[in-house]
């Protein structure tokens, strides 16, 4: 609950137990900042970061993480259990799967994360960050949004962590007029990662909510693609101008559905705008795109998908729905003259669109019309495969 204070103190002592004297085996990271320990601590497991005490940063760092987590809750925050002000340590909730970023680089041989996932990933992000920005009294932007500092529950649910150098936007005007001019923080030394920070913010000192859009725009190009940041905007919208976004996509992360990979990839050029003014709105613009994809992505996640066997064909590609990317069971043409899987279609529609998933242009109505005749050539096809199949033999039979 916002102006609630939810912070746990813990003594030194307690810290120390619950990571056996600060365990080097219990290390779980290390950084600038100092040190994260995996512990147990009162029958929890937690993860237990301790700030270097005699640096001036991270006594400020200390402070403010603790003025943020301790007063908002969200299922996409990190949350904050306590701290030691003794030992300048911060308890957080244990996430298991570790960050973001050593998922993308897949650490100690951990399988890559999927399409769908990362499509949730996203929308979990512009979920913690539209609260973030809309927090009363004042908004709050993150000044460090990259994927070091997206964390991961056990089911690879998304949560934010390191506030660290957040900051709260004190408005001094009233008026909507205002508040778009006086929603920024200034300040003379900007820190976090260079590659995913604001251009404006390392310019001119100045950090607003689009400083975070900027940031998220470079994780959706990352997530899509699976490239460094550096430059990564540029790599991208090269490759859309020349034809060849396929070719840029991760493919360890599955086969991204074209109409997500291209949506996604347009949304993080937008997001990834050197002008700040040209970026667009999270709470309206970008969630506007992300919740329906996420949606799509949630239904495919949980359907059985069909995996080809050395001795089958692919699909023909008109058999292919272009929203679920696997082979339609009930096909069904939509007023742009497509024909989609009738579960994906539906979904796009029912969440509020009004332009084709194809194009991206306005349906002139919202009726689908069962295609038939390519249902039949379907089940044709899938009878021919499977005849042509070797029978597997029965050790039952005799």
């Amino acid at each position: 609950m916002p102006g609630e204070d939810l912070n746990t103190e813990f003594s030194s002592y307690e810290l120390e137990q619950a990571t056996r004297g600060f365990d080097q085996e219990l290390k779980i990271g290390e950084g600038g900042f100092g040190s994260v320990y995996k512990g147990t601590l009162r029958n929890t497991t937690v993860a237990i970061k301790l700030l270097h005490p005699h640096s001036m940063q991270g006594q400020s760092e200390f402070d403010q993480e603790i003025a943020v987590l301790s007063r908002v809750r969200h299922p996409n925050l990190v949350t904050l259990i306590g701290s030691c002000r003794e030992a300048f340590g911060l308890v957080y909730e244990f996430l298991p799967k570790g960050s973001l970023e050593d998922r993308l680089a897949c650490l100690n041989n951990t399988p890559p994360l999927t399409w769908q996932v990362r499509t949730r990933i996203i929308y979990e992000m512009c979920s913690a960050l539209s609260f973030l920005h809309s927090n009363k009294p004042h908004p709050i932007v993150h000044g460090d949004l990259k994927p070091a500092n997206i964390l991961l529950d056990a089911n690879f649910v998304s949560k934010l962590g390191d506030f660290g150098i957040c900051r709260l936007l004190i408005q001094t005007n009233t008026g909507a007029a205002a508040a778009a001019t006086t929603r920024l923080y200034r300040t003379t030394t900007p820190k976090g990662t260079f590659a995913y920070m604001d251009p404006e913010f390392l310019t001119t000192g100045e950090l607003t909510p689009r400083s975070d859009v900027y940031s998220l725009g470079i994780i959706i190009l990352r997530l899509l693609t699976g490239k460094p940041p550096q430059k990564i905007a540029e790599v991208v919208e090269d490759a859309i101008e020349s034809g060849g976004l396929h070719s840029i996509l991760d493919p360890s992360a599955g086969s991204w559905p074209f109409v997500q990979a291209n949506q996604l990839a347009h949304l993080g050029l937008r997001c990834a705008e050197m002008s700040r003014r040209r970026r667009p709105d999270l709470a309206t613009d970008v969630w506007k795109v992300v919740e329906p994809l996420m949606k799509a992505a949630s239904l495919t996640a949980g359907r059985p998908s069909f995996v080809a066997r050395p001795d089958d064909s692919p699909p023909p590609s008109y058999f292919v729905c272009p929203i679920f990317q696997e082979e339609m069971n009930d096909p069904h043409i939509a007023a742009d003259g497509f024909t989609y899987e009738a579960e994906a279609i539906k979904g796009w529609l029912d969440s509020g669109h009004d332009t084709s998933p194809m194009t991206n242009l306005t349906l002139e109505h919202r009726e689908l019309i069962p295609n038939r005749a390519l249902r039949s050539a379907i089940l044709e096809w899938q009878q021919q495969r499977q005849r042509h199949q070797p029978q597997e033999e029965d050790d039952d039979c005799t």
